[in-house]
C-alpha cells in the first residue's frame, strides 16, 4: 500500500500534515481525498485546540502524547505535527488505521 499524502517520513519519526476544523460538534479524525481531517470540540484559544488534536492523534493511533509535536501551524487551521518513533513502524500504524477506518 502507498503511504497517503499528507504523511512524511523522516529520520527520528514521521510528520503529518492536517487540517483542523476547532469548535466541532463532535471529535472526529477522518481523511478525505489525501488529506487527514481533525475536528475537536476545543476553541481555538490559548493552544486548547492544539492540544485537543495532540490528544485525538495519541488515542486514534494508540501513542503517548509525548511523542507529538506541533511543527508549524500552531495558530492556524493546516498543521504540521511531528511524531517520534520508528518511521517505518509508525507509517505502517497510520496505514492500518487509515484501512480500518474508510
Amino acid at each position: 500500500m502507498s503511504e497517503p499524502a499528507f504523511l512524511r517520513r523522516g529520520a527520528s519519526g514521521v510528520t503529518v500534515e492536517l487540517r483542523v476544523q476547532p469548535r466541532a460538534r463532535r471529535t472526529a479524525l477522518e481523511t478525505a481525498g489525501g488529506t487527514l481531517k481533525a475536528a475537536v470540540t476545543a476553541p481555538p484559544e490559548d493552544g486548547k485546540a492544539n492540544d485537543a488534536v495532540v490528544a485525538l492523534l495519541a488515542e486514534t493511533w494508540r501513542l503517548p502524547k509525548s511523542s507529538f509535536g506541533i511543527v508549524k501551524g500552531a495558530s492556524t487551521r493546516t498543521k504540521t505535527v511531528s511524531v517520534a518513533g520508528d518511521p517505518a513502524a509508525l507509517a505502517d500504524r497510520i496505514a492500518r488505521w487509515m484501512e480500518n477506518d474508510v
